[in-house]
């Protein structure tokens, strides 16, 4: 991990956990991942990756991981809106359904490969 970077990954997956070493692990759900960020957020921490998946499909998912910059001297109102939403809009999805835990090791995967492409990006807009 680039230090320099200065950014943490709020995660429930163990792969990511085993993965990574900036991580904050959450011994919890999916909803746990965005409660936490939630706080963070609410604290000045950036919002850097999207809470939510790209597809329906990956909100059934069991682990989320989402990356958080650094500690700002304000509280970013419009990263306080999309985590405040993404935690409504998950709530309102479950409501209907149950987390996909029977195929909880390819989400694990996913979950893995998807951080792995967001950090790529991320790194890439701030190095370059």
């Amino acid at each position: 991990m680039d230090k320099s970077l200065n950014y943490k990954i709020v995660t429930n997956n163990p792969r990511v956990k085993e993965n990574y070493k900036e991580v904050i692990f959450i011994d919890g759900s999916f909803e746990d991942v965005l409660l936490r960020v939630r706080d963070l957020v609410h604290k000045g921490y950036e919002l850097i990756s999207h809470p939510l998946g790209a597809s329906i499909r990956v909100i059934f998912s069991p682990y989320r991981s989402i990356i958080i910059g650094k500690k700002l001297n304000e509280i970013n109102e419009t990263h306080v809106e999309i985590i405040e939403s993404s935690i409504q809009s998950y709530r309102n999805l479950m409501q209907r359904r149950k987390p996909d835990t029977k195929n909880s090791e390819d989400y694990a995967f996913i979950d893995n490969e998807l951080l792995k492409s967001s950090l790529e990006e991320f790194r890439r807009i701030y190095i370059n």
